[in-house]
């Protein structure tokens, strides 16, 4: 099964999400919209089942306190001159989001797991099949105003991801509170 670690969006924080989303230009680009807006702190990929009850036990040892962060401005992957994803930043200042994903990283590493080497907090707003004119493109993300709205991360999830041809669908298989 394909699994990975996130952080799902709070109601309030997923309709300001929504919203810059829809204001992404697709004029003159092929786009595909997130149906779904977490902040991914580990991609697994396909794990045997018999591992996930592994994996929960690993993840359980973690402990973390509430972390608050900001939604900040949009921004693209892997580059301006080559874009794949279109994304939402959070605000990580005193690097407790990136200390969280560190430590769920080398405690998963124990099991098999690569360790990532690049860790952006991010919220993936569409990901880019074809832009026709990049630097309108990027000048018109540039315009979206995101509300900078403040939140509190008191949790992360184990979540399983089914893909369809229409999009992924989500089921949690473990949720891990602050």
């Amino acid at each position: 099964m394909r699994v990975f670690i996130a952080v799902e969006m709070p109601k309030e924080i997923k309709e300001i999400l929504l919203d810059a989303q829809n204001q992404i230009n697709t004029e003159k680009a092929k786009i595909k919209p997130a149906k779904a807006f977490h902040l991914t702190l580990k991609f697994l990929g396909e794990v045997e089942e018999k591992k996930i009850e592994e994996i929960k036990s690993t993840l359980n040892e973690i402990k973390f306190k509430k972390i608050s962060t900001t939604l900040t401005e949009i921004g693209v992957f892997p580059n301006e001159s080559y874009i794949r994803v279109v994304w939402a930043g959070l605000e990580d200042s005193e690097g407790k989001i990136k200390k969280l994903q560190q430590e769920i990283d080398s405690k998963i590493e124990k099991l098999g797991f690569k360790k990532d080497t690049r860790f952006h907090p991010h919220v993936t707003l569409a990901r880019v099949k074809f832009v026709e004119d990049k630097q309108k493109f990027i000048k018109d993300l540039k315009e979206i105003k995101i509300e900078k709205k403040s939140f509190q991360i008191t949790e992360f999830k184990l979540i399983k991801s089914i893909l369809t041809l229409e999009s992924p669908v989500y089921e949690d298989l473990a949720v891990f509170q602050a």
